[in-house]
């Protein structure tokens, strides 16, 4: 390989590395073998086996009408296309197609482009998708050494995908409660540093729910443990659709019988409503008492500008005081009585006992 493909896959690798979500590794491969290939245009596409489809993640280069970045929806049936499906690590090959050939012909004229290469990659001896890179009209088409140099970007990719691949599974264990699927303490304490970041700069409302399943105790007791389990299973699956709502909210178990929700973008009342009825639908659950919910939002009066700890205090102490007067629905720190007695639970608490974490503090005292 010359120097400059040599300097080409490194620039390839180093960009995948720095990206952090699938589209951005996405982005960072099709790119980097555009720039490599010296091509106007490439895409990285996915294969779906289930729905039968190379799904587009992204397309970077000279777009055309038509064609978007990081499109919703573009794909294309993999029985068009079967020497991806049939691909193995084994027979790295790629392929050139020009503008008046039988397949991507028509597609590439309408495009405006004269010739493509492509490439599948391969991920743990199992095709994985396609990487496509295409020059315009009048350009050179791609040569024999150009489709041998495109299995090699391609392969390259496969193995940074795999990589990413490798760092999500850990990350999601890292994040995940293994019982709901939902996310972990540390994943709420994760996000919400970064809201209460974003709020303190921008203004953007910030909202964080508690909740408390009731009765999971006398559950554990009565029934087993494998009761109590399936009973947050199903609340973690009311929060879920709760959270749906709210795109980008995170919905996370805290531990044991806790749970939060935290939403950014939306105004309180729009949370409140929705929290309302996850608490109604929680109270229709073949098992426990129902959940006690508090929440913390900036749009309420709740003092200076918050922290997270603060926030976590305010939705804590409200969801006490919702446990505590059997309130059907949520209580919002700062509003109401409830929400005022909360208000002053969480700016005065008194000390905790000596290794009792501090949310706990509330607990067994008016």
């Amino acid at each position: 390989m010359e120097a400059s493909g040599v300097r080409a896959v490194a620039a390839l690798v180093a960009g995948m590395a720095q990206a952090t979500r699938l589209p951005e590794v996405a982005r960072a491969a099709a790119e980097g073998a555009r720039l490599a290939l010296d091509g106007s245009f490439a895409a990285l596409s996915v294969w779906e086996r289930e729905r039968g489809r190379l799904r587009v993640l992204v397309n970077t280069g000279r777009l055309v009408a038509g064609e978007e970045e990081y499109p919703a929806d573009e794909s294309y049936a993999v029985h068009d296309f079967p020497e991806i499906a049939l691909s193995s690590p084994r027979e790295p090959r790629a392929w050139v197609e020009q503008a008046d050939g039988p397949r991507r012909g028509a597609a590439l004229r309408r495009q405006g482009r004269g010739c493509c290469v492509a490439a599948p990659l391969v991920l743990a001896d199992r095709a994985w998708g396609e990487l496509y890179v295409a020059r315009d009209l009048g350009a050179p088409v791609f040569s024999p050494s150009d489709a041998e140099f495109a299995a090699v970007l391609a392969s390259v990719t496969a193995t940074g995908l795999a990589q990413y691949e490798r760092l999500e599974r850990v990350r999601r264990l890292a994040f995940t409660d293994p019982l709901t699927g939902l996310g972990n303490r540390r994943a709420v304490d994760e996000r919400l540093a970064r809201a209460v970041a974003a709020h303190r700069a921008t203004g953007e409302p910030l909202v964080l729910v508690v909740c408390d399943v009731n009765g999971l105790k006398q559950v554990n007791d009565t029934y087993g443990h494998a009761a109590g389990d399936r009973l947050l299973e199903r609340f973690g699956r009311l929060l879920s659709l709760c959270a749906a709502a709210f795109p980008g909210a995170l919905a996370a178990r805290l531990g044991g019988d806790e749970f939060a929700l935290v939403v950014t973008g939306h105004p309180d009342a729009e949370v409140e409503r929705a929290v309302a009825g996850m608490c109604r639908g929680a109270a229709d659950l073949a098992l426990g008492e129902g959940v006690a919910c508090g929440i913390a939002g900036t749009g309420e009066g709740i003092g200076p500008p918050p922290t997270a700890r603060r926030l976590f205090r305010l939705a804590d102490a409200a969801q006490y005081r919702a446990k505590a007067a059997h309130a059907p629905g949520p209580v919002v720190a700062g509003r109401g009585e409830e929400g005022r007695a909360a208000l002053r639970m969480a700016d005065a608490p008194p000390p905790a006992a000596p290794g009792e974490p501090e949310r706990r503090s509330f607990r067994g005292r008016e």
